[in-house]
């Protein structure tokens, strides 16, 4: 089914989703793909949702210059269960098939996570989408990333983002919650997934988008410039809430929530630089408020409030003197109540200026000190910290 009305074909578009009346009924990721195929044919347009629950058996993949918005947190992308099998005869480097001893779960279009024990997590782990289901073999998208054995361990499993863009620039994600259905479902690393799964992608905006109980990491963004995550509420996943990694140049993180995720509520990976990360709320994570390490240099945070987290308030990771999270600025946040420390900062690191913090216990005895550095963690500058 397309577009019903033609003179539309010829310029950015708008399509719809969900209800009977929409261009592409039926509240399943598979009509909501349908119309992001539609203007992704028309070099970009607006994908719009009604309200309900989508069942999500696979990524929705956006493409150049497509914004897929809802109507606001009642327009809910929600996960099926999960399904997952080992797999007969090893999954090679560069397949595009899997002999698994159980398909029967499996369906075409759902989405795919490859692994064996020794390589599941990372960037190890390879993700797909099924294109055919022939029997026990599984065939798919992507060639797989790794050489996987089934005498240790191999699985296939249906974990996937929920929404991924890959390769593509100015994609826009607004006004939508997913449920990411964790208790249902297999978990799935932070570099290959996520609620929102950025990858290689450039000038791109999520706002006011609701990610809950996903299994890994709510929104991850990773090989990225100038994205924008604005207004968006992380809570209860099994990951970190917000995950910007590998290279990442230029985010903008501002006014969000990630409450009650499984580790960091903001874990900044590798290579991270000259972002700006403000006004966030990360509350009762059970990692650190904020972890940060290897290269994370140039960024600024600022009026964060960063509160009652497990392991610190911000956790700067150990590293070789080579390869510190340099010259970041850390001007008038809140760090209170964190198990430990508001600054634990390991070897390697230096030329970090902390201005005007709050850094404090209320009285719930958590945070039992402000600044700890260790040696090798050089030219850390105070002035006005509470």
């Amino acid at each position: 089914m397309g577009l019903r009305d033609p003179m539309l074909r010829n310029r950015m578009i708008e399509v719809t989703a969900g209800g009977p009346q929409s261009d592409y009924p039926g509240f399943t990721s598979m009509a909501v793909q349908s119309a992001v195929d539609e203007a992704t044919r028309h070099g970009g347009g607006i994908v719009r949702l009604d309200k309900g629950v989508y069942d999500a058996y696979g990524p929705i993949r956006l493409t150049d210059r497509v914004t897929l918005a809802g109507a606001g947190p009642e327009t809910v992308l929600r996960k099926t269960d999960g399904f997952k099998s080992p797999f007969n005869v090893d999954a090679d480097y560069g397949e595009l098939r899997a002999e698994v001893a159980d398909a029967s779960g499996f369906r075409v279009g759902m989405g795919l996570q490859i692994f064996d024990e020794s390589q599941k997590w990372g960037w190890d782990e390879s993700t797909a989408v099924i294109t055919a289901v022939d029997g026990n073999v599984l065939r798919f998208d992507r060639y797989l990333e790794r050489d996987y054995r089934a005498d240790d361990g191999g699985m296939a499993t249906n974990a996937c983002p929920i929404i991924e863009a890959v390769d593509a620039e100015q994609v826009r994600v607004r006004d939508l919650a997913i449920d990411g259905n964790k208790a249902a479902n297999e978990p799935i690393g932070g570099c290959r997934a996520g609620g929102i799964y950025l990858k290689q992608a450039r000038d791109c905006r999520i706002e006011r988008v609701y990610v809950r109980d996903f299994n890994g990491d709510g929104i991850s963004w990773q090989i990225t410039e100038n994205i924008s995550v604005l207004h968006c509420e992380v809570r209860g996943c099994t990951g970190s809430g917000l995950h910007p990694g590998a290279g990442s140049h230029s985010s903008q993180v501002k006014d969000n929530t990630c409450i009650g995720n499984g580790t960091a509520g903001l874990f900044v990976c590798w290579r991270v630089q000259f972002g700006e990360f403000e006004r966030n709320v990360l509350e009762h994570n059970a990692g650190p408020g904020i972890s940060i390490g290897h290269k994370d240099s140039d960024n600024r945070f600022a009026e964060n409030v960063i509160r009652g987290n497990g392991n610190g308030g911000v956790y700067i990771r150990p590293v070789n003197a080579a390869n510190g999270a340099n010259r970041n600025k850390w001007h008038r946040n809140v760090i209170e109540d964190n198990d430990g420390f508001g600054f634990f900062v390991n070897a390697g690191s230096m030329d970090n200026e902390l201005k005007e913090n709050l850094i404090r216990d209320t009285g719930a005895g958590r945070q039992t000190g402000d600044v700890w550095l260790a040696e090798g963690a050089d030219r850390f500058l105070t002035s006005g910290d509470a």
